[in-house]
């Protein structure tokens, strides 16, 4: 089997992680969670989005959060941005990446941009273009990408076509998203053995939601393709609002478990990202829904 030797984890549980959550967290916790985050060795963290609050009220504070937080240099701090207001807002904050993101379904497209596909490219090639020339890096997202609640499954053609799309407005990088969490390995490999003709490998990056339980399963055939760079979210938290049914992001920590015993660096230190999900959990006050974090709430041993 062969397997890279290091791996990027990028955590979104800031934002995406919580974006679905219904009880409100106060301003002054995802800031220390942030905190927290930071001291694990993490090199990238998504801390909010500049989406307006009407949309996604949890997180209407990116702003204070932003401007609130301890910076560690080695980190790279990113926002979602929808539209150029969200990007005045993003540079106001001083983030160090903006995130811009679409769907390769029409109507989830629809549901969660108010946009045709066609209609959104414009508005996300401003996007870019305003953030390159404040020296900001950009990162995009593309959802739905192995099956749609709305459109069922996702041509591998439209998929290509977005892809092309963004990485022609300039991108430094993709993430390809399971934003239901209905891929399985063999769809996975194909999927991503076809965007590896177009795209460099290196600048692809995989979101997996472990709705059904075949997070890792997908991730362990992306490495053996090659692929390097997987987002996150610690206790498993996370949802899309416009996509029903689907439960949480792959495990930060079970992710970094995984990677470990197959002795892959990531640079996290496992005790400190354990500290922090016990932080967030607290606050929450309920048990998240990763395997480690359960067996902590539970006061078993997760080493």
């Amino acid at each position: 089997m062969q397997l890279p030797h290091n791996v990027t984890i990028k955590e979104v549980g800031p934002r995406d992680g919580l974006q679905n959550e219904k009880e409100m967290i106060p301003t002054e916790d995802k800031i220390e969670w942030i905190n927290h985050l930071s001291k694990t060795g993490l090199s990238y963290i998504e801390i909010s989005s500049f989406v307006h609050p009407k949309w996604i009220p949890q997180l209407g504070d990116a702003l204070e959060v932003a401007k609130g937080i301890k910076r560690n240099p080695e980190v790279t701090y990113a926002t979602l941005v929808p539209n150029l207001k969200g990007l005045e807002r993003a540079l106001e904050a001083d983030v160090d990446e903006v995130s811009i993101f679409m769907s390769a379904s029409e109507s989830h497209n629809k549901k969660n941009i108010n946009k045709s596909i066609d209609e959104t490219f414009p508005v996300l090639q401003e996007v870019v273009e305003g953030a390159k020339a404040e020296n900001k890096s950009v990162r995009g997202y593309i959802s739905t990408v192995f099956g749609c609640p709305y459109d069922g499954q996702v041509p591998i053609e439209n998929v290509q076509k977005v892809c092309d799309q963004l990485f022609s407005m300039g991108i430094d990088e993709l993430s390809i998203g399971d934003t239901i969490g209905v891929a399985n390995p063999l769809q996975v490999q194909h999927v991503l053995e076809t965007l590896s003709k177009d795209f460099p490998k290196d600048q692809l990056a995989l979101h997996f939601h472990n709705t059904r339980g075949t997070a890792l399963a997908n991730v362990l055939t992306s490495l053996q393709l090659g692929f390097t760079t997987f987002d996150s979210a610690l206790g498993g938290l996370g949802g899309c609002p416009y996509a029903k049914g689907a439960s949480g992001n792959l495990a930060t920590d079970d992710l970094l478990y995984m990677l470990k015993e197959m002795n892959i660096k990531t640079g996290i230190n496992q005790d400190k990202l354990m500290q922090a999900g016990a932080f967030i959990q607290k606050k929450m006050d309920k048990p998240l829904p990763s395997h480690h974090m359960q067996i902590a709430y539970r006061g078993g041993d997760v080493t």
